[in-house]
């Protein structure tokens, strides 16, 4: 699929989940001149052309599979990680976004307060200063150019229980759809590391940042903190490699963190010190 396609497709679902939104607003207050279940027939689409855009990709991916990338991790300390490619691909179920090999960490320090799990129904929402994670440094995985760096959204509360999870599918999830790319991840930064090869870091706290567009960094630099904007659950860092700056038409590349690996959803690793596994 071309950069083109791939372009459109993406405005084409944002559109179609725009005008279902629409109409029913509008329904409330005028008549509709056609029965209300005919306007949920465009959402029927959205998941159709999202299946044919996972197809193509994953076609390309077969047809010549990328070779994975070797970049030094982005923290330092004890994380686990959430969604990864070491267990599918793709790893947060769409090829959407770059998204293909992307991968969620969290941080699960030895030592202090721990990573609060998550509950049924009480505290329906945690701040973000109750994770571990939040605020943690974000470095640069090589030698690179900002290429984007934003850190303007609000890091919102955690979504860690059932209701939480419920207004974050069924609500936030599609007012955030609808604002684009920047509204998912967050506050991001994205980094060109030479021979057509783009790191993001996405979900950074606001007002952390420690870089602008056009710096050049070294590896191991402070580029932000941990935080939870943007279409997050809880604090944590989603780092991706891309084939290109714009999220909404790069493919993603495969990566492995040297000393590192690419560590499996709960699994738990760690940057300068010992590993110890979460009990």
């Amino acid at each position: 699929m071309s950069i083109g396609m791939r372009k459109f497709t993406g405005m084409l679902q944002r559109l179609l989940v725009l005008y279902v939104f629409v109409q029913v607003v509008a329904g409330f207050f005028v008549e509709l001149p056609y029965p209300y279940w005919v306007g949920w027939i465009p959402i029927l689409a959205v998941p159709a052309i999202g299946f044919a855009r996972r197809r193509a990709v994953g076609r390309e991916i077969v047809a010549e599979p990328p070779a994975p990338v070797e970049v030094d991790p982005p923290v330092t300390g004890r994380w686990s990680a959430l969604n990864s490619p070491a267990d599918k691909v793709p790893s947060h179920g769409t090829h959407g976004l770059g998204q293909t090999y992307a991968i969620d960490i969290t941080a699960e320090p030895e030592e202090g307060p721990r990573r609060p799990a998550p509950v049924w129904f009480w505290p329906v929402a945690r701040r973000g200063q109750a994770y571990p994670a939040f605020g943690a440094p974000l470095l640069a995985v090589a030698d690179a150019t900002v290429v984007h760096a934003e850190d303007g959204q609000r890091d919102h509360l955690s979504r860690s229980s059932l209701a939480g999870v419920l207004y974050f599918w069924l609500i936030e999830g599609i007012g955030r759809t609808l604002g684009g790319a920047r509204r998912i991840v967050g506050n991001h930064v994205v980094l060109d590391l030479g021979g057509g090869v783009y790191a993001v870091y996405a979900h950074v706290q606001r007002g952390s940042l420690a870089v602008r567009a056009g710096d050049e960094v070294a590896a191991g630099q402070l580029l932000a903190r941990c935080g939870n904007s943007g279409n997050s659950t809880e604090p944590h860092l989603h780092f991706q490699l891309m084939d290109g700056p714009d999220l909404d038409t790069a493919r993603g590349l495969p990566f492995r963190w040297r000393g590192v690996g690419v560590p499996g959803g709960g699994e738990t690793f760690a940057v300068g010190e010992e590993v110890t596994p979460v009990p």
